[in-house]
């Protein structure tokens, strides 16, 4: 990932990569999104970008193993997730949805993270400790609540689902306020340029509509404009 690559996927929304996919696909139907409402630890801060790095945890029972094999696997996944190419967004299923309880992600959590080089976490489990969070490592979580649980690890490296969306170790990831998508390997090379492309289309019917004097008429010569461009 080139450095302007990488700095553009920082600037832009989520809805925004999500249609300069399809720019880059020449299609409608891109499919590989979340559903539903998520929550963001930072709704301002922009988006994060990265490599997924996944695991699974589980936090509503207490673990069954022995505490020497919860404890071996709990510092395999920190040296999992201190590894692998970056930028990286940690990216956890909680097993219990949607009836999480454990807040995995609270202040010293995510600032361990963001020590290894992990630019965010994406879960559909449970955060906490807003407002102590480290500064520039959003959480984009299913839900709040106050308690760890029984929060331990169950699976490290392994495919995991974050409402509705499939994410592998290694997927390319894009999350913000609105929530997350894989980039499609095949598009990578393209979307830059779909993503200034898509920009520069949709200038054509924002700059008239933000001008003084907007009426029925100029839209319908914007709009022209802006069909034409996309063809």
């Amino acid at each position: 990932m080139t450095p302007s690559f990488l700095s553009l996927l920082q600037k832009v929304d989520t809805p925004t990569v999500c249609n300069a996919i399809e720019v880059a696909q020449g299609k409608r139907g891109f499919n590989d999104f979340t559903r539903g409402t998520m929550l963001c630890s930072d709704p301002a801060g922009g988006a994060m970008v990265g490599y997924a790095r996944t695991a699974k945890i589980a936090a509503v029972n207490p673990p069954e193993e022995d505490a020497d094999v919860i404890k071996e696997r709990r510092m395999a996944y920190y040296r999992h997730m201190s590894e692998g190419p970056r930028p990286a967004i940690t990216v956890v299923e909680d097993m219990d949805f949607p009836n999480c309880i454990g807040a995995y992600w609270g202040e010293i959590n995510t600032t361990v993270h963001k020590g290894f080089g992990i630019s965010g976490a994406l879960t559909n489990g449970v955060m906490r400790d807003l407002g102590d969070l480290p500064e520039a490592f959003p959480v984009v979580a299913g839900s709040i609540g106050p308690s760890h649980g029984f929060v331990h690890v169950k699976e490290i490296g392994t495919e995991v689902e974050i409402f509705g969306l499939k994410v592998r170790d290694g997927d390319l990831v894009h999350a913000d306020r609105h929530g997350a998508l894989v980039i499609p390997t095949e598009v990578v090379p393209l979307l830059e340029g779909a993503i200034h492309k898509l920009l520069d289309t949709e200038k054509l019917i924002l700059d008239p509509a933000r001008s003084a004097g907007f009426d029925f008429n100029t839209f319908e010569t914007a709009w022209a404009a802006f069909e034409a461009s996309r063809t």
